[in-house]
């Protein structure tokens, strides 16, 4: 049976501030530390790895704790987290506020803005149209078009290299399409997209290459995104409240973001879909979502193993700014890279995959072990939650996730 381990340093737990304490003192604070350390992680290893020999369903309340005081150190204001096991959804929790000025309180049906997990959505459904054969991985993405790329208004700038003739689904699903991550964070200041290395050639994030394989997947099927999801991914994966437009049904129950401050911001409701980050979702809907890409609903195993396949090497030192040339072979020894919508890397337990999401008042990240049939996926409605991740995914899991190369800085 799959299951996580619970992992944290004997010292971090007895505390800092130990100069100039007595011997006596020190010995004491390391005793007390690791028999603290050997209770939480016999704990953690009695209720997350296994069930009890009767098959009772193991309680997974006792992380709340954990939780709490991560979040009450940090300042998050707002967290959900869902557990998978044995490629089952098995837990899911809310904890504090999904607005905090208001008073109200998250739930596991609270919408979330889903940022940048909406593109691990849209790489599944592609993945689902390679399957039935409506999308081939390595067709330039022209010839799915009835005319030139830069002939479309929002491709003009593309106009005098061909370049955008390299371009495949491939590309833009590995994050090697050479485009900034979106226009207006082009780095010349020009608000232009463009190409800064030839297609292919280097991993450099970019939300910009699935919006254009948003025009090809709907030109070919005939369907709007939502619309296409509703009916490959949402529906039959049970995510009753997730959508890539805003619903009048997410009126009765949804959250708003939070600054490092634990200041409100207002929400965008938004109206039109876009693959790279428009969707919301809840924690108990993107659990389902990552439990049914664990087990491979919808696709088949030749399809699944091409998704999670390592496309290409990355060697830039942080992943943001995405077209920052300063490398660093420091993620080498655990072979950091990217799949077909999904980033990855060798964990103790084996292959690990993940997705994140990021904007001003949201922080989410999920962890998949495939081979311990298990994953985590924590979304927060606050501009602290990386804050804890390093901390929250090594306790829960007893994997290290990239952090440094996310740039996601401990409190």
């Amino acid at each position: 049976m799959g299951g996580f381990v619970m992992s944290r340093r004997i010292l971090e737990i007895a505390g800092a501030g130990w100069v100039g304490e007595p011997a006596g003192m020190v010995c004491r604070n390391v005793k007390k530390a690791y028999i603290s350390s050997m209770k939480i992680l016999l704990i953690f290893l009695t209720v997350l790895v296994g069930c009890a020999a009767d098959g009772q369903r193991p309680s997974f309340e006792i992380i709340d704790p954990h939780i709490v005081k991560l979040m009450d150190t940090a300042h998050v204001t707002g967290l959900c987290v869902g557990l998978v096991q044995d490629n089952q959804v098995a837990y899911v929790k809310a904890y504090g506020y999904k607005n905090k000025a208001a008073g109200t309180m998250n739930d596991t049906a609270t919408c979330f803005y889903g940022a940048s997990f909406s593109k691990a959505v849209f790489a599944y459904l592609v993945m689902e149209l390679v399957d039935s054969g409506i999308i081939d991985l390595d067709k330039p993405l022209y010839t799915y078009l009835p005319k030139p790329i830069p002939e479309y208004d929002n491709y003009k700038d593309l106009a005098g290299d061909d370049r955008w003739k390299l371009l495949t689904a491939r590309k833009c699903l590995d994050h090697t399409t050479g485009f900034p991550n979106f226009r207006w964070f082009n780095p010349r200041g020009n608000n232009k997209l463009e190409f800064f290395f030839t297609p292919g050639t280097r991993y450099a994030y970019s939300g910009e290459g699935l919006v254009l394989l948003q025009l090809v997947v709907e030109t070919v099927t005939g369907k709007g995104l939502d619309s296409l999801a509703r009916e490959k991914i949402f529906i039959p994966f049970g995510m009753r409240r997730t959508s890539y437009v805003w619903q009048p049904e997410f009126e009765t129950d949804y959250a708003v973001g939070h600054l490092e401050n634990e200041s409100t911001i207002p929400k965008k409701k938004r109206t039109k879909a876009g693959a790279a980050g428009s969707m919301e979702t809840t924690i108990a809907d993107y659990t389902r979502f990552i439990a049914a890409v664990m087990r491979g609903d919808g696709l088949s195993a030749k399809t699944k193993q091409e998704m999670l396949a390592q496309q290409i090497n990355i060697y830039s030192k942080h992943q943001f700014p995405s077209l920052d040339t300063t490398t660093t072979t420091a993620n080498q020894r655990i072979s950091l890279g990217y799949g077909l919508g999904w980033g990855l890397f060798m964990s103790p337990f084996g292959k690990a995959f993940f997705k994140e999401g990021h904007d001003d008042g949201w922080e989410h990240f999920a962890l998949c072990l495939p081979d311990r049939n298990a994953a985590i996926v924590v979304m927060t409605n606050s501009s602290n939650g990386e804050r804890i991740f390093k901390e929250l995914f090594e306790g829960l899991a007893g994997v290290t996730i990239p952090w440094e190369w996310e740039q996601y800085t401990p409190y």
